[in-house]
């Protein structure tokens, strides 16, 4: 059925427009035209004065009257009607026919001979007005007048890679006679391919980038769990520190009631044995009086010795009441000394740790980028010191401790010291590195030992415990004029470069990066250890004699 419908639509349709026929006539030859397409085509005949069928080219000398076939109308509008149209209409985005009328159906070819765009239908019409003819088809596109030369009205089917464009092969024959051409086709292949690699890098950084995606978002979550855990502890902690403050207050206050009461008690008890004596003595008083005041002689003489003899007191004669043992005002200047000796401790502390605590925040970051230029890494600047309880004593310390140098013909008068170093001329600085810190040294002389190593390092004989860089403990930079060499644990590493006199050093411990640095007018990398830092590291130095060295 739908074979027959197809076959009558074809019959039906006008080979001129290509589409069912409007006011269809028929000419003698028997083909079917629009009225206006057929009309249309001798207009441009008349000059010539020969009229031709555009189908079988049956030519006629007079111009023919031409007459509405009804019977092909009424089959054409019951065709309208009736058939539905096996074509898709053109959605957004999709080509148009370009010869279909009122609604447009969705293009499937184009002719760059004919630069139209065609449906199904149109397109199968096309075929049969052109047989054998190899008009250039390609799937519809909508850029039609792109793809002819605009200086030959070729079609363009060469790239021109001299000049990276696309032309036709006449432009190949002059303006770009002896460029480098390809045929369009290989060409678009070719950048297929390349397009398809970076497509595929594409897909591949997009992953990487996924993954960043995911592992910031677990970071942002990490680091506010984190934050809170902090925030808890440091309340709990400053809590601790408020309750051990009031139990201490509260021993205080319990010595001073403790005192109070027992002084209170031991005062009433002294209190009431004097009022009983202040009683007997009133009474003897007032036997007295009324003794005195007797007739009887006998009487009196009798007993006047019982009441003439004034008793013992209970109370000390030494007692005195008014003295300076009686107040607690020693106790408020105590506890007025106290509260200033913990203020000044508590700001000395807190300054002390407080400059720990910032530091340790500041190193809380979500996103951590590594230093690149050398201002990156002087935002990491810590001021060092050497520590004198350190120092071999043919180190000779100056400038505020920030520099060393080595004579052995005038050894230093340092006191002995558990954490000296007596077998190498080594020295430890005074500050550790936790967090990220960065610093720079220039030396002088004929080289340099420059470590960073655990405090526990041994400090006494001449062994490797001691040696910086030959112990699992630290690691040394050695250089000369000649040559650079990294030390840890006992094991050797050519650098194959030679340091300049001054040498800049970056540590992350967190990380684990120690990178040592060559600094001219630009920053040149020596080599970088990635490890795990188990403890605090301190800068060290060992020198030769005559050798000397300072921080920047």
């Amino acid at each position: 059925m739908a074979e027959a419908m197809s076959s009558k639509q074809d019959i039906l349709m006008c080979s001129i427009c290509l589409d069912l026929l409007k006011d269809p006539v028929t000419l003698h030859c028997g083909h079917n035209y629009c009225s206006g397409c057929i009309n249309g085509c001798w207009d441009q005949e008349d000059e010539k004065g020969v009229y031709s069928c555009p189908q079988c080219r049956h030519t006629f000398t007079a111009r023919p009257v031409l007459k509405r076939n009804n019977v092909m109308a009424e089959l054409v509008e019951e065709m309208r009607k009736t058939t539905i149209q096996p074509d898709t209409p053109a959605d957004h985005g999709d080509v148009d026919c370009d010869v279909c009328s009122g609604r447009k159906l969705k293009a499937v070819k184009s002719c760059l001979d004919c630069l139209l765009s065609y449906c199904e239908t149109h397109y199968k019409a096309h075929n049969d007005l052109n047989p054998g003819r190899n008009h250039a088809v390609v799937d519809a596109t909508g850029h039609l007048q792109e793809r002819i030369c605009p200086r030959h009205k070729k079609v363009i089917e060469v790239f021109c890679r001299t000049d990276q464009s696309c032309i036709c092969y006449l432009c190949t024959m002059n303006q770009h006679k002896g460029h480098d051409t390809i045929a369009a086709t290989e060409e678009c292949g070719e950048r297929k391919e390349s397009l398809g690699k970076i497509e595929k890098r594409c897909q591949q950084t997009i992953q990487k980038r996924e993954k960043k995606v995911q592992e910031l978002r677990r970071a942002v979550e990490t680091l506010k769990s984190s934050a809170q855990s902090a925030v808890e502890h440091s309340d709990q902690m400053f809590d601790d520190i408020i309750r051990s403050v009031e139990r201490r207050r509260s021993e205080v206050t319990e010595l001073i009631r403790a005192q109070e009461k027992a002084e209170v008690s031991r005062a009433e008890g002294l209190l009431k044995r004097l009022e009983q004596e202040i009683s007997e003595l009133k009474k003897r008083v007032a036997e007295m009086e009324k003794l005195s005041h007797t007739q009887d002689h006998i009487h009196f003489l009798k007993n006047v010795g019982s009441i003439s003899d004034i008793p013992k007191s209970v109370i000390p004669t030494n007692m005195i009441l008014s003295h300076p043992y009686l107040s607690f005002e020693p106790v408020k200047t105590s506890v007025s000394a106290l509260k200033t000796q913990l203020e000044e401790k508590i700001d000395s502390i807190f300054k002390q740790e407080a400059a720990k605590i910032s530091a340790a925040v500041s190193e809380v970051q979500a996103v951590m980028t590594e230093p690149v230029t050398r201002e990156d890494f002087l935002q990491y600047y810590y001021r060092f010191t050497l520590d004198p309880n350190t120092a071999h004593r043919d180190l000779h310390l100056s400038e505020g401790n920030r520099k060393v140098e080595m004579r052995d013909d005038a050894p230093q008068s340092y006191p002995d010291h558990p954490e000296r170093f007596d077998g190498y001329c080594q020295v430890l600085c005074r500050e550790g590195v936790s967090g990220r810190s960065y610093w720079e040294v220039e030396w002088s002389g004929q080289w340099v030992n420059l470590a960073v190593s655990y405090k526990t390092i041994s400090r006494k004989g001449i062994h490797y415990n001691c040696w910086f860089g030959n112990n699992g403990k630290s690691w040394r930079l050695a250089s000369d004029s000649k040559e650079t060499l990294l030390f840890h644990n006992g094991k050797c590493t050519d650098l194959l470069v030679v340091a300049s006199s001054r040498v800049g050093v970056y540590v992350d411990h967190r990380a684990g990066t120690l990178a040592f640095y060559s600094i001219s007018d630009s920053m040149t990398l020596l080599h970088k250890v990635q490890t795990t830092f188990s403890h605090t590291l301190y800068p060290g130095f060992r020198l030769p004699d005559g050798s000397s060295l300072k921080f920047l």
